[in-house]
């Protein structure tokens, strides 16, 4: 008999009500919801349409659409009929990033249990059972622990342990405690983390504003962004982007979430000290943290429609021949309000 694959991502069997869960669309009542299906949890959901927006909403069709994957909130749950309503007007910005930052994490983890499970020939839940739920548990997130494993599987997976039956010499029936799993298990897993965890380049983001009211006010912000980029190294190089006056986005990638948080942090302390020198000032609208894969998205797409407008007036390059910043008569507009 074939293994079976089919497990939900969590030992819980329902999420909880108030937390943010990823979902495919899987069908519509053009009259009533959608249903879904909670990619975690391996059940159905409904998301009425009631639910769908705060806004009035003129076509459903331009808010739902049938293989769509996104979170939703979660308002009921029913563990006798195994069903769950939800809903889409609930989500802020910070639920969808931390579900999707999760659901990333747990999808990366479901992919190497489920091969190792199909591979080694054992059911998908009973290897969840002994590794992956412990491991949840522990670490706070099977990833968190699968990181470790690349560099120390023992200290990880060796404490694990199960509890079996065994009948003894004398016939009686006796509990032991074995191993969590096999060696050849083991050694399937381990392999898998290896070879599929690679370190992932962190995107670390934080927000501001800067004004300067002298006459060359516009050459003291230039000068100030300067200071922020310079305060970046090889391992954390800083970026600095007008998103519209007086609004700036600092950002830099790294392996390490500390180090690129702490990188930003100086590369703030340095733009402040340069703007305060002039008489301006720096305001921290957001402090230095990781941007998720969505606000990635969304950022990128910001800055080129503001680089097809830069060029629709000068056409020039960012950078000048040393190969630092290079601000043109379209960022000197736009800059405008901050001097």
């Amino acid at each position: 008999m074939a293994p079976n694959l089919d497990c939900r991502m969590y030992e819980q069997k329902y999420p909880e009500i108030d937390t943010p869960v990823m979902v495919q669309m899987k069908s519509i009542n053009p009259d009533i919801c959608a249903y879904v299906l909670l990619l975690e949890y391996n059940i159905e959901g409904m998301l009425s349409f009631t639910e769908l927006s705060r806004r009035r909403i003129r076509s459903v069709l331009s808010l739902v659409r049938v293989g769509r994957v996104e979170p939703l909130m979660v308002l009921h749950v029913d563990p006798e009929k195994g069903f769950v309503n939800l809903s889409k007007r609930r989500v802020s910005e910070d639920d969808a990033r931390s579900c999707e930052e999760r659901f990333n994490k747990s999808k990366h983890v479901h992919s190497i249990m489920r091969h190792v499970a199909e591979t080694m020939d054992i059911d998908l839940e009973e290897l969840y059972t002994h590794v992956g739920w412990p491991l949840y548990k522990k670490y706070g997130h099977a990833f968190d622990a699968f990181k470790l494993i690349v560099s120390d599987p023992d200290s990880v997976l060796d404490p694990l342990t199960r509890k079996v039956e065994e009948i003894n010499a004398d016939g009686q029936k006796v509990t032991k405690v074995v191993p969590a799993i096999s060696y050849e298990v083991k050694k399937e897993l381990v392999e898998n983390i290896k070879r599929r965890i690679i370190p992932q380049v962190l995107k670390i983001r934080a927000d501001i504003e800067m004004k300067c009211f002298e006459l060359d006010g516009v050459l003291n912000i230039k000068n100030a962004m300067r200071k922020a980029e310079a305060a970046g190294n090889k391992d954390c190089p800083v970026r600095i982007s007008l998103v519209g006056s007086p609004s700036y986005v600092l950002n830099t990638q790294t392996f390490n979430k500390e180090q690129g948080i702490e990188t930003l942090d100086k590369a703030i302390a340095s733009c402040t000290e340069e703007m305060e020198h002039h008489k301006g000032r720096v305001i921290v609208k957001t402090a230095p943290r990781p941007m998720s894969e969505r606000e990635d998205k969304l950022f990128a797409e910001q800055l080129a429609r503001l680089s097809v407008a830069d060029d629709d007036v000068s056409g020039s390059d960012d950078t000048d021949d040393d190969g630092g910043m290079k601000f043109n008569e379209k960022d000197d507009s736009r800059m405008e309000n901050g001097y």
